[in-house]
């Protein structure tokens, strides 16, 4: 099925004709729940003579049912071809301007509207009724009938979609559903639909709603001091196009203003509005619950810190050189933990950029090493985001692998000694691919160094200490593998690969 902008690229029609059709379709919703009826836009395409001269010049480029009745058609319709009646209806209204009613064809009634921008049609736009499931006919009916026609009008004399930015309201944009009310020039209550009138009783006026002024409805009920931004007082009296929020002791209140115009000139205003008071108070409840989370995390980290901090100290009043290497492998690994904490305390989501900590690591990492040498390190490719057990669990992995191959890689400088001039300076570098095997996120790692390689004949490092334990079983839990292998001329090669939990991030 062609999208919009896939039929647009068929077309002739300017940049600036193809912006005000994406415009209108994407402010037409309203416009089919106020009129009850589907709509489609037919848009006139070019044909090659020779190849295409069997096709009709016209398709369906987009289709929009209502929300507010039943839907006149069920199936996907766009890209459809017109009948060769109808073909005839878009041509005459193309080519006149002007909107066309055809006589009824049992309990179908279609409107045939031109869609004028600057004075020129550039496209047609097709109201279908089913006359048969038509909604009982009330006072809300009738009103949002009333309204949609003025917005068929004005699409017909170029005056919509209104040529102006509008400024959004964020999250509990409103819709027709939630609420109408018509003002009149003046900014006077011509009408208002049962869940405006609700919202309005909900803000405090109890009086009569039909003729009473909006703005003075709302401006009176905000509570002392309130700063009004420049937009409120626009949109409550329907001058600009505009949306706003409105927030009192009781009620959080969207407004969203669509002036109407007849012959270019202002006749009133539509008012879309709606009761967003539950919507702010769950946006409240996540804030105060992220900045809690926040703040465990960062109180995790400053404790993992202290702990590490005192591993340290204990270290220091310890004779046993093993006991003291014990004791700064655990206060290295905790602080390795609390860079993942660290980066969790610092913003709003459970997932990590994993890059950040990456690169935190590989700093401190080699800054602790027992090596007296200066070893580069570098990051390439990306990790991208990852949960936070993911993230501890990497992190660990990555810690282990670059500290084995800064201590065991270039143990030969420990004692100072000059290095011969045709070996490389001490290098590090961590390659990482993000990607997909099937539905499941992996990364594949690679830690490289340059330095003295694995013992001949070796597969891999001696696995019995603690620190290759840890990697191993980590790997293992993030069902993975793992190998080592020499690099040429010099160094050695770790390649893991590890599948992560399928709400990680990219």
């Amino acid at each position: 099925m062609p999208t919009l902008r896939d039929t647009l690229s068929r077309t002739t029609l300017s940049p600036a004709d193809v912006d005000w059709l994406h415009r209108l379709v994407g402010d037409w919703q309203m416009v089919a729940d106020l009129s009850f009826a589907d709509l489609t836009l037919w848009i006139p395409v070019a044909l090659d003579d020779e190849q295409d001269r069997h096709l009709s010049p016209w398709l369906l480029a987009a289709h929009a049912r209502p929300t507010t009745g039943p839907n006149f058609y069920h199936d996907d319709v766009i890209g459809s071809p017109p009948t060769p009646d109808r073909e005839k209806w878009l041509i005459d209204v193309l080519q006149s301007g002007r909107p066309v009613t055809p006589e009824e064809m049992g309990y179908v009634r279609e409107q045939y509207v031109p869609v004028v921008r600057r004075g020129r049609t550039i496209a047609v736009l097709i109201r279908h009724t089913d006359l048969q499931n038509m909604r009982q006919q009330g006072g809300l009916e009738v009103n949002y009938l009333q309204i949609s026609q003025q917005l068929f009008s004005m699409i017909a004399e170029g005056g919509f979609p209104i040529d102006a930015a509008a400024t959004g309201v964020g999250r509990g944009t409103p819709r027709v559903g939630d609420g109408v009310v018509r003002l009149t020039a003046d900014g006077l209550i011509d009408y208002a639909s049962p869940n405006a009138v609700s919202a309005l009783r909900r803000l405090g006026h109890t009086d009569q709603v039909n003729g009473a002024d909006l703005s003075e409805i709302v401006t009176t009920r905000l509570p002392q001091g309130t700063m009004i931004d420049e937009t409120v007082p626009l949109v409550l009296t329907g001058r600009a196009p505009w949306g706003t929020e409105i927030e009192t002791g009781t009620i959080n209140l969207t407004l969203r203003a669509v002036p109407l115009t007849r012959g270019g000139q202002r006749i009133g205003a539509l008012l879309l509005l709606r009761d967003v008071s539950e919507i702010r108070r769950r946006e409240r409840e996540l804030l105060s619950k992220e900045a809690t989370i926040r703040e465990i995390h960062h109180r995790v980290k400053n404790n993992l810190q202290t702990v590490a901090a005192l591993l340290r100290l204990q270290s220091r009043r310890l004779d046993d050189p093993r006991a003291k290497e014990a004791l700064a492998e655990a206060g290295r690994r905790l602080s390795t933990v609390a860079l993942v904490h660290d980066t969790l305390s610092q913003g709003f989501s459970e997932q990590v950029d994993f890059d950040e900590v990456a690169t935190r690591i590989l700093r401190a990492t080699v800054e602790v090493a027992s090596t007296r040498t200066v070893v580069a390190t570098e990051l390439r490719g990306s990790f991208g985001k990852l949960l936070a057990e993911d993230a501890t669990h990497l992190a660990m992995v990555l810690a282990e692998l670059v500290h084995n191959a800064v201590e065991h890689g270039f143990e030969e400088h420990r004692d100072g000694q000059a290095v011969p001039e045709e070996v490389p300076a001490p290098r590090v570098v961590v390659e990482a691919v993000r990607g997909r095997v099937g539905r499941q996120d992996v990364v594949d790692v690679a830690v490289c160094d340059n330095g003295q390689g694995l013992p001949p004949g070796a597969e891999g490092p001696d696995r019995s200490g603690l620190g290759m334990q840890i990697v191993e079983a980590l790997i293992t839990d993030l069902r993975g593998r793992i190998a080592w292998e020499t690099r040429e001329p010099h160094g050695t090669v770790v390649r893991f690969t590890v599948r992560l939990r399928s709400s990680s991030g990219g």
